[in-house]
């Protein structure tokens, strides 16, 4: 079995979608707005400085998928590529999907001048994908998030 990781492209806008809203209910009991989360992923794959979207495919079937987006840090004078937006379905779960995702988008960045690391967040319970990220060489990182979100009410 083979993963083959590529680009999304707007052929993929609905199971991106569907993975999105997956994702949310799994891992924080959220159901998002489907329209809103549709034109979101659009956006994105209309528009690379929004983020670029890549996805794993298994005899030619979308199981998993990362959103790259950018953050510039001065303290660097380079790019944290910010992962978001990781799922992979149940079923090939622990099958190296993640892991294919990972290593190709830590290969692209290492490659790129301009990039000076990789960061993700992490739902604080969400055990199982810290070990993930552990696993692949991430280290937790000193910094707690706040935010104010206008969208999502909690």
């Amino acid at each position: 079995m083979r993963v083959f990781i590529r680009p999304a492209t707007a052929a993929d806008a609905a199971t991106i979608a569907g993975f999105n809203a997956a994702m949310a209910r799994e891992t924080e009991g959220l159901e998002l707005d489907s329209e809103r989360l549709r034109r979101g992923v659009e956006a994105v794959l209309a528009d690379s400085s929004k983020g670029r979207y890549w996805v794993a495919e298994l005899d030619g079937r979308l199981v998993g998928q990362m959103l790259i987006t950018s953050e510039w840090s001065d303290w660097r004078n380079g790019a944290f590529w910010w992962i978001q937006s990781v799922y992979v379905e149940p079923s090939w779960r622990r099958h190296g999907v993640f892991r294919a995702l990972y290593e190709h988008v830590e290969a692209l960045a290492r490659s790129e001048p301009g990039v000076c690391g990789l960061r993700l967040y992490v739902e604080e319970h969400n055990e199982r994908a810290q070990q993930a990220y552990l696993r692949l060489g991430m280290k937790a990182a000193p910094y707690r998030i706040f935010e104010v979100d206008f969208v999502l009410k909690r």
